[in-house]
């Protein structure tokens, strides 16, 4: 449950500095508040967001745009390399399911 509120967050948070052509130090304040309000309420330590909120906000903040993106996808790329490092990085299968039945 605390995963679908985090998700809808996010997403509403991306839906509106997506589609900005330039961002503005106060959209990434703006953006990096929800984000830490969705983090606190999804019960993620306090330590770790206010790291998180750091990195992202230090990486963009200030950062050249690639040229294949716009401002607004550049802040959704950082929060998504950020977001994916706080989980631990890399995907990684946690069951390694049998195709045998279990026995009884």
């Amino acid at each position: 449950m605390a995963f679908e509120g985090l998700a809808d967050r996010l997403q509403n948070t991306i839906q509106r500095i997506k589609g900005k052509g330039k961002v503005t130090e106060q959209d990434v304040k703006e953006m990096t508040r929800e984000v830490r309000l969705a983090l606190l309420e999804a019960d993620v330590n306090f330590k770790v967001v206010k790291d998180f909120v750091k990195r992202v906000k230090e990486r963009a903040i200030g950062q050249e745009v690639m040229e294949s993106l716009t401002p607004g996808q550049q802040v959704i790329k950082v929060v998504k390399e950020e977001l994916t490092d706080l989980m631990g990085g890399t995907r990684v299968k946690l069951l390694s399911l049998n195709a045998r039945r279990p026995s009884s």
